[in-house]
């Protein structure tokens, strides 16, 4: 139990900085001069969402074993 809010914890603040990476990344495509530093942003905060997606899928599969290790007792 604890381990699944742990997970979910980290995937939230994955998605908060992706989020502030995309905001970030449009920020620079507006107002920057340079567009090489906005695709940086844009590319950082895609990792962020994908490893947020992969930490909350992790805390789904924790929860599921637990689920099943009660029903096979």
């Amino acid at each position: 139990m604890k381990k699944t809010d742990e997970n979910k914890k980290s995937a939230n603040l994955f998605y908060l900085s992706s989020t502030l990476l995309y905001l970030a990344a449009l920020v620079t495509f507006i107002g920057g001069n340079t567009n090489s530093l906005a695709f940086l942003w844009l590319c950082l905060g895609s990792t962020f969402l994908c490893l947020g997606s992969v930490r909350l899928n992790k805390s789904k599969d924790s929860k599921e074993e637990e689920e099943e290790k009660k029903t096979s007792l």
